[in-house]
């Protein structure tokens, strides 16, 4: 299947947009949509910054991936996963990639590989992040934000399938992440 396989659909006419709620971080606006048969609805979603954002995954020479362990306050608990941040105003996102491997893990990559641009619950929220896979990394580190040293932890990646059953590793994005990087290393097809 292709994409000239689908059928071609007409976007939805924008009436207005409101502003209901704003925050550091997002806003929350509602869209007045008209769809091309003629039906309107009232649509809610969150806006980020715009800026996108970046999740890394680090291979290393003796075949680990590198993640990092870091309190999440969503869900209240400390959760296992890739490097990632916002790509900073500027930047583009294998130079935000480079700088996130630095801050979070102490390394840069001589080598940035796009896997692929992901959206986040792109029925409410309007985010983009860039995956990339970081290879050929030498030590380097770049004062970074978080509240707290993070954790590194060094994952074998011929043992990457076990990862997947590891409680703390359930992110949907770092998920991704370790399924697009198996897949483009050749650890399954």
């Amino acid at each position: 299947m292709s994409e000239k396989d689908l059928p071609q659909l007409k976007l939805p006419l924008i009436h207005q947009r409101t502003v209901v709620a704003k925050s550091r971080m997002f806003e929350i606006e509602t869209i007045d949509l008209e769809f091309s048969n003629g039906a309107r609805r009232q649509y809610e979603r969150m806006r980020g910054s715009g800026r996108g954002a970046v999740m890394v995954v680090p291979v290393t020479d003796a075949r680990e991936f590198l993640l990092i362990r870091e309190y999440a306050a969503g869900t209240e608990q400390y959760e296992l996963g890739f490097p990632k941040g916002l790509i900073d105003p500027g930047e583009q996102a294998t130079e935000a990639a480079n700088r996130e491997l630095q801050e979070e893990v102490g390394f840069a990559a001589d080598e940035l590989i796009s896997l692929k641009q992901i959206t986040l619950a792109p029925g409410y929220f309007a985010a983009k992040m860039d995956i990339l896979l970081a290879q050929d990394l030498s030590p380097s580190i770049l004062e970074g934000d978080e509240p707290e040293p993070l954790v590194i932890v060094k994952w074998p990646i011929d043992d990457w399938c076990s990862l997947l059953d590891w409680p703390e590793f359930k992110e949907a994005r770092s998920v991704t992440a370790l399924m697009l990087a198996a897949r483009h290393l050749g650890l399954w097809s």
